[in-house]
């Protein structure tokens, strides 16, 4: 279990997380919902030590994270997909994927896993030997999420997976993220489409200004009046 207690982060004097406090059981799929500059994406890249913390604590299965280099970091089963896909437009589809795979040295399982990744975007076994920079916005996202994957994550944590991409294509996304968590990765999601995010989520919380101001189940939230006005367009 992933446990933040009493985080703050600044960015130059500025209060980007105020103390805040979330869980992420095992097992689960946790969104993380709220405004632009909310500091969704901030509390991401801190668990990652992308961004160094003031005070507080993350916890990952009794192991302290703040202060951990990012390598210790997912070597402890944690993978993050970045906000805006960043894949390496100049490297192929496998070779991205194998990137993924950096740390292990475990080489038949790695092979394995490449299977699995195929199996679950059979698109990006098609596309192989392409480069990663001429594919389509939802290719690549599948490119960064089976990217992730092949450190053989035991928590995902997902960035803003469906920006830019049509309708359908988010669609499929999401079936993909329930799929991943049936077969045992824990999701931690960051959504704009807060909508989509609360139908697919065990549990959700809602960020305002660096604090968090609600917590619950994805089906409590989306029939709070609260977020219906604010975040649902309801």
């Amino acid at each position: 279990m992933l446990k933040i207690h009493d985080l703050h982060v600044s960015y130059g004097g500025i209060k980007a997380l105020r103390g805040i406090d979330l869980e992420v059981p095992d097992g689960k799929i946790v969104t993380l919902i709220g405004a632009n500059g909310a500091g969704k994406s901030t509390t991401l890249r801190t668990i990652t030590g992308l961004v160094k913390a003031e005070s507080g604590s993350i916890q990952y299965d009794g192991v302290e994270l703040l202060g951990q280099p990012i390598y210790k970091i997912l070597e402890l089963g944690i993978a993050m997909v970045p906000e805006g896909r960043r894949v390496f437009a100049n490297l192929t589809v496998l070779e991205n994927l194998k990137i993924g795979a950096y740390l292990r040295k475990d080489k038949a399982e790695i092979e394995q896993d490449l299977r699995w990744v195929y199996s679950l975007f059979p698109r990006l076994e098609e596309r192989a030997w392409q480069v990663a920079g001429t594919l389509s916005g939802g290719e690549q996202q599948m490119l960064a999420v089976g990217r992730a994957l092949m450190s053989r994550p035991k928590l995902m944590m997902m960035d803003e997976p469906s920006l830019g991409l049509a309708p359908l294509v988010v669609k499929g996304i999401f079936e993909i993220i329930k799929e991943i968590n049936r077969q045992g990765v824990t999701v931690l999601l960051i959504e704009q489409n807060a909508n989509m995010a609360l139908k697919t989520a065990d549990i959700g919380y809602v960020l305002e200004t660096g604090q968090i101001t609600l917590t619950g189940s994805g089906k409590e939230l989306l029939n709070n009046e609260a977020v219906k006005k604010a975040y649902l367009g309801e």
